[in-house]
């Protein structure tokens, strides 16, 4: 019984001990827990067409890309989408990932993907009750299928397109055709 009445003093001495010696329990911080996810807004066909048909002034390229959580290509891509990203967005491309996830996902299963894949690029989830007018707005040649990636140039047309996963070496060539062409 002795030893027992002891013990908490003892436990005691042993945290002032190694808090002396400056070492400590790994315990992570808030702020290094949380990685920044980015917001994730709903849109429209309206806000579709918005985000589509830009300011003529912005002669940035617009990288955009179709994609769900549930869509196993899409999940497969998204790492060298983030990587993408992160290589060319000081380079003046300006990239939208487009969710087609349910709405109900937004709070829950879309930010919890794109705070796995460390994604920071802008990111919006379409939120229409018939797909098919904002697949039409999108690209004539579209019939829906994901994940899609779209390249539109500093005119605001259409200068490359995937459906299916995207081929990273193929993007990346179409994407430092539009960056020269533009300086």
């Amino acid at each position: 019984m002795k030893m027992h009445s002891r013990l908490p003093f003892v436990l005691l001495g042993l945290v002032v001990f190694c808090s002396a010696l400056g070492l400590t329990w790994p315990v992570q911080s808030t702020r290094a827990r949380k990685t920044a996810v980015p917001e994730i807004r709903q849109i429209d066909l309206e806000g579709l067409k918005k985000l589509l048909h830009r300011d003529p002034k912005d002669t940035r390229p617009l990288l955009v890309n179709f994609w769900a959580t549930w869509c196993d290509p899409c999940r497969e891509e998204f790492p060298d989408l983030v990587k993408i990203d992160s290589d060319y967005r000081a380079r003046g491309v300006n990239f939208v990932a487009i969710s087609l996830d349910d709405v109900t996902d937004i709070r829950t299963v879309v930010p919890q993907f794109l705070k796995e894949m460390k994604a920071t690029m802008p990111v919006v989830l379409l939120n229409v009750s018939d797909p098919e007018p904002a697949i039409k707005v999108v690209d004539p040649y579209w019939d829906g299928q994901l994940p899609a990636t779209f390249l539109y140039g500093r005119e605001g047309k259409t200068v490359f397109r995937h459906f299916g996963k995207i081929k990273p070496d193929e993007l990346r060539e179409a994407l430092d055709k539009e960056v020269r062409g533009k300086q």
